[in-house]
C-alpha cells in the first residue's frame, strides 16, 4: 500500500535510512536524530508529496519530491529521493512509489523531475531509466565520502509540456485531496 507519510513515521523511516548512511547511496555522512528525521517529513510535507510503502502494517520504503535549486526559476522543477528496506529492493516496488509520486507533482504543476544517482548504482540508474527518465549530466569526484571522490549521474524526466508560460506551483497540501486519493487507491 502506498499513502502519505505523517509524522509519527519518522522512526520506521529513519531506521530504513540508517541502512544507507554508511554508503555513497546518501552523500549525509551522520544520521539524523529522530526529531530531525520528524522536521524533515513535516518540511518537504509542508510543500511537496511524501510517500510510504507500507505492508501488513511495516513501513519498508519512502519516496519524496523536494526543491532541486532555491531560485525561483526552478519552481517547476523537483528532485526525487527513495530509500527502500533492503529485503525489498528488487521487486518493483521502487518503480510504483516513483510513479504514484510522479503523478502527485503533476497535479502540482512540476514540469520536470531530476533523480541524481552516485556512481555506481546501477539499479538505480536502471529504475529511472525504465521509468522513462534520460541521463542527462555526469558529474566527477563530486562528493566526498568513506574516504573517497564519488561521481553522480544526473537523470531527467518531464512530465509537463514546457509549450506554455506555467502556472505558480501549487502547495501539494493544497492539490485537491479528492485527486490526491484516487491517485493513491489506484496505485
Amino acid at each position: 500500500m502506498i499513502r502519505l507519510a505523517q509524522q509519527e513515521d519518522a522512526k520506521a523511516l529513519l531506521a530504513i535510512y540508517s541502512q544507507y548512511i554508511d554508503t555513497a547511496i546518501t552523500f549525509e555522512e551522520k544520521l539524523p536524530s529522530e526529531a530531525e528525521f520528524t522536521q524533515r517529513i513535516q518540511d518537504i510535507s509542508a510543500e511537496y508529496p511524501y510517500l510510504v510503502w507500507e505492508e501488513d502494517g511495516k513501513v519498508l520504503g519512502y519516496a519524496y519530491g523536494h526543491r532541486l535549486r532555491e531560485r525561483a526559476a526552478y519552481q517547476w522543477d523537483a528532485e526525487l529521493s527513495i530509500y527502500l528496506d533492503r529485503s525489498i529492493t528488487g521487486k518493483g516496488i521502487g518503480s510504483k512509489l516513483y510513479t504514484v509520486l510522479m503523478e502527485l507533482l503533476k497535479l502540482q504543476g512540476i514540469c520536470t523531475v531530476y533523480g541524481i544517482v552516485v556512481i555506481p548504482n546501477d539499479p538505480s540508474a536502471a529504475l529511472h531509466q525504465r521509468l522513462g527518465f534520460q541521463l542527462t549530466g555526469t558529474f566527477l569526484d563530486t562528493g566526498f565520502k568513506l574516504g573517497k571522490w564519488w561521481g553522480t549521474w544526473w537523470f531527467e524526466k518531464h512530465l509537463l509540456s514546457h509549450d506554455v508560460a506555467p502556472a505558480p506551483l501549487i502547495p501539494f497540501p493544497t492539490v485537491p485531496s479528492n485527486k490526491v486519493a484516487e491517485i493513491l487507491q489506484n496505485a
